[in-house]
């Protein structure tokens, strides 16, 4: 008896209706923890290499010490292309001055906008998979109480047919209705925590990153008004020894 009512004899009252929920339900499964696995391990290994960059980052000497790392093929993580995509903005905006329509507004503007490109990228690449996550978390409960109303509805025929609610009635579509909610649940829970977890995630890694795109700003625009004082201060010594001191008292 226990043997006639084990999960391959659930599988067998199953109708088509039942077999497309029970797939359906599989196959959010196999989605949501494709993605929660690969999620994971890429998050993992982006923080580490941010933290990697981060250090050499903040312990180089110049701007042009990490532009020449950056050339070298380390930029392998966010924070890496972010600072990749504001210094090239800034050479291209020194470069070509404001002949781009790209650069209207001044240097400014048009690295303030390529570091909002770059955070909004970002942010478009690190969502992705998200919703496949979610709709699993959402959807697989409903779905696995659609193929619960079903086995629930086979059991009723079941009774109408045979005149009793006798177990041996009863036990196949109560079986797979029970099967359909426990499957529904175990879908849902993993992918709603799965969720949450890397929406938090996801949010604290952007602050990260919008910070460092602060900094980033600070460091080439400070650096660049550094060098035009610089070069400001070189013309006076140049042009100074030029004016003889009676042209200055006429």
């Amino acid at each position: 008896m226990e043997q006639g009512l084990g999960f391959s004899h659930f599988l067998a009252q199953m109708d088509g209706v039942g077999i497309s929920v029970l797939m359906l339900l599989i196959a959010l499964s196999v989605a949501s923890w494709y993605l929660i696995l690969t999620k994971s391990i890429a998050n993992y290994l982006a923080g580490r290499r941010a933290d990697a960059f981060l250090k050499r980052f903040w312990s180089a000497s110049s701007l042009q010490e990490v532009n020449s790392t950056l050339k070298e093929g380390t930029d392998d993580n966010a924070f890496a292309q972010l600072a990749q995509l504001a210094m090239d903005a800034a050479v291209d905006s020194e470069k070509h001055g404001l002949q781009k329509l790209a650069a209207a507004g001044g240097a400014s503007e048009f690295i303030t906008r390529v570091l909002r490109n770059g955070l909004d990228q970002e942010a478009t690449r690190v969502e992705n998979g998200l919703t496949v996550i979610a709709s699993a978390g959402s959807a697989a409960p409903y779905i696995g109480l659609f193929g619960t109303v079903w086995g629930i509805y086979h059991a009723l025929v079941q009774i109408g047919l045979s005149g009793q609610g006798t177990l041996d009635k009863v036990a196949g579509p109560v079986g797979e209705a029970l099967i359909m909610t426990a499957l529904g649940l175990a879908v849902a829970i993993p992918a709603v925590l799965a969720y949450n977890t890397f929406v938090r995630r996801n949010r604290i890694w952007l602050g990260r990153l919008d910070a460092f795109a602060h900094d980033l700003f600070v460091l080439i625009a400070v650096g660049a008004k550094t060098n035009s004082s610089a070069g400001d201060e070189r013309q006076l010594r140049v042009v100074a020894p030029l004016v003889t001191p009676n042209e200055r008292r006429s």
